[in-house]
């Protein structure tokens, strides 16, 4: 049995399977996904829409003994569910093995065997997360054959369950693709170009600020509070021990409900404790639900526009807003959504909610494999970049990691310190030029000795990445033993679709993406790299250089002019000792030429420059 697509969702789960040519969804007995939900009752593992229904108060998280979005609380090295203390990592696994279990005993897919997974992620869920979360799979019986952006996942299920796959990427082909994916937990956003037969991330965002149960929580507060202020119900008046969780399963309903209608009732018997009339009865018009809800709607659409406004485009330069996510029905979204693109360019498909879902499993019946969208890069001194992993490479799969070593020199050690900066340019593909606009990835700084002259201090930069896209950099220096790592978790993907072309990624691919003649904002500190690749002594700074070889400079040798002119900005004036560029300076100007030629023979002097052949 091939690989089957799991989209383990912070609010709900669903397994999807392809058989043919066409998507089976494997969903619980009710035709919805499996709520990603556990309660411990006694030595009983309740999971689901059971362990749903335990609720006993409102909330997100642990709740007495239940735990919503489990997994949230991964990274966490435990929690306390109704007084006993679980790893988050189990409770994961409790969730991944009821879903499993469901799926194989469908009776819509005979004999169906789990063990392997194409398992969808947030875009800002961090390596140790997706590290824990494979644990908790192979715990469940399900090894992870690869992990999968969220939104890159819908985009890839939108695609191939389209009704002319061949007609879909003409028409979208060399364009940009936003996937706007609002969920239970979080807002995923990616910005994808679609470059003959393979999907690429231009760049991906992602928030748990403004998730769909956060909704429900503002709601479920304003609805008590408003409904108190109405009925004039002191705050005093408890509610019983289980009302709001009634409450909040009746605010998710309504704003599920307002999708369709212009009011609905929250309804909740027996609400308070101690009063005649003890429910909460509160009409809700659309309108004031939005009005509710408004700041998180704002916060998620200035992230739409703030992504956008990063890499240069406007809204007009998306041909194609693709929205998945149980949020997507809100009319409110849908007309914010409507504003920004136009209604031509925004998309919601029929399955929004199974579109991840499936998505996964045609990547695993695809067999589609991930690259790695953009160079990661390592700023040599005089600002060369050097390739560390180039775009195209193979992302690892289940149990393999791609690794490489680099040897280098430490140009500049005055200060006593390797500076190693990663970056990754802003442009998808292979080739970049010096001047395009990169993003710092991480940097390293090890020690080494202050007193050697360049190129004796030998470094090493050993990089891996690994099943969960973790990519990690591990720097030394041989003399001062000096070590230093660091990760990065947040790079982008390009995934191939069927009868993709070898040649991937090539310079024509992006012709508009923006460049620009400054790489960093006025008033920025930059650090200044003092690591080369080979031995040249033009990457030495000019000061630097004239301490251990002053016949460098030897005007007949003809050195570099920026090294003379480094050299001499940090020389102090040989006839008044005031800094270069100290306006109080005026040595020159106040003399005559036949003075002005004196200073200049001192100058020379200064540089140790004498009538002699230079020596070879």
């Amino acid at each position: 049995m091939e690989a089957i697509g799991f989209d383990f969702g912070t609010t709900n789960s669903l397994i999807s399977i392809i058989q043919g040519d066409k998507v089976i969804n494997l969903y619980d007995d009710q035709g919805l996904p499996i709520p990603s939900v556990v309660c411990y009752e006694g030595t009983q593992t309740l999971v689901g829409r059971e362990a749903r229904e335990r609720l006993a108060q409102a909330g997100l998280g642990v709740q007495g003994n239940v735990v919503l979005s489990p997994k949230t609380l991964l990274g966490r090295e435990s929690v306390f569910v109704g007084g006993v203390e679980r790893n988050p990592v189990d409770i994961v696994r409790h969730v991944v093995e009821f879903v499993r279990n469901q799926a194989m005993d469908t009776r819509t897919v005979k004999n169906l065997t789990i063990d392997k997974a194409v398992v969808t992620i947030p875009v800002n869920m961090e390596g140790y997360r997706r590290a824990l979360l494979r644990d908790a799979f192979r715990m469940a019986g399900i090894n992870i054959v690869q992990f999968i952006h969220e939104p890159l996942a819908a985009l890839y299920g939108f695609l191939r369950t389209s009704n002319d796959f061949a007609a879909t990427l003409r028409q979208y082909n060399r364009q940009l693709i936003l996937v706007f994916d609002w969920g239970g937990g979080t807002l995923d956003l990616t910005l994808c170009r679609l470059v003959d037969d393979l999907l690429v991330q231009v760049v991906n965002d992602g928030t748990d600020e403004v998730g769909g149960d956060l909704f429900d929580e503002t709601l479920k507060n304003e609805v008590e509070q408003r409904f108190r202020e109405a009925k004039s119900i002191p705050e005093n008046a408890n509610s019983q021990p289980e009302a709001r969780a009634r409450l909040m399963h009746a605010c998710e309903r309504a704003k599920i409900d307002l999708s369709q209608r212009s009011q609905v009732n929250v309804y909740v018997p027996n609400f308070f404790r101690g009063l005649d009339d003890p429910d909460l009865d509160y009409p809700l018009p659309r309108d004031e639900l939005e009005s509710m809800v408004a700041k998180l709607i704002d916060k998620g659409m200035t992230r739409v526009e703030k992504l956008l406004e990063s890499q240069d485009y406007s809204s007009a330069s998306v041909a194609m807003c693709l929205v998945t996510g149980g949020m997507a029905n809100m009319p409110a979204i849908k007309a914010r959504l409507h504003e920004l693109f136009g209604p031509q360019r925004v998309h919601i498909p029929e399955h929004t909610a199974s579109l991840i879902s499936e998505g996964a499993a045609w990547v695993a019946h695809d067999d589609a494999k991930l690259h790695l969208a953009k160079n990661v890069e390592l700023v040599l001194a005089r600002n060369s970049y050097m390739p560390l992993l180039a775009a195209n490479l193979e992302m690892p799969q289940e149990g393999e990691t791609r690794c490489d070593n680099f040897s280098l020199y430490c140009v500049d050690p005055t200060d006593g310190y390797g500076k190693f900066q990663l970056m990754a340019p802003r442009k998808p593909g292979p080739k970049v030029l010096p001047n395009d606009i990169r993003r710092p990835l991480a940097n390293l700084v090890v020690q080494v000795d202050k007193k050697a002259p360049p190129f004796q201090e030998r470094l090493s930069l050993d990089v891996t990445i690994d099943e969960n896209l973790i990519f990690k950099a591990t720097a030394r220096s041989l003399n001062q033993r000096g070590y230093a790592e660091a990760e990065v978790h947040d790079l982008e993907f390009a995934l191939a679709l069927p009868s993709m072309k070898l040649d991937l990624l090539d310079e024509e691919s992006f012709p508009d993406t923006a460049k620009s003649k400054s790489q960093n904002e006025s008033g920025s500190l930059v650090m200044r790299s003092n690591i080369a690749a080979h031995e040249k002594l033009e990457l030495v700074p000019g000061e630097v250089l004239y301490r251990f070889n002053p016949m460098y400079f030897d005007l007949r040798r003809h050195p570099p002019q920026f090294q003379v002119d480094e050299h001499l900005y940090y020389t102090p004036c040989s006839i008044c000792g005031r800094p270069s560029n100290d306006p109080l300076c005026s040595c020159a100007s106040l003399l005559d030429a036949k003075q002005q030629e004196s200073v200049s023979n001192v100058g020379r002097n200064h540089l140790n420059i004498s009538n002699a052949e230079p020596s070879p």
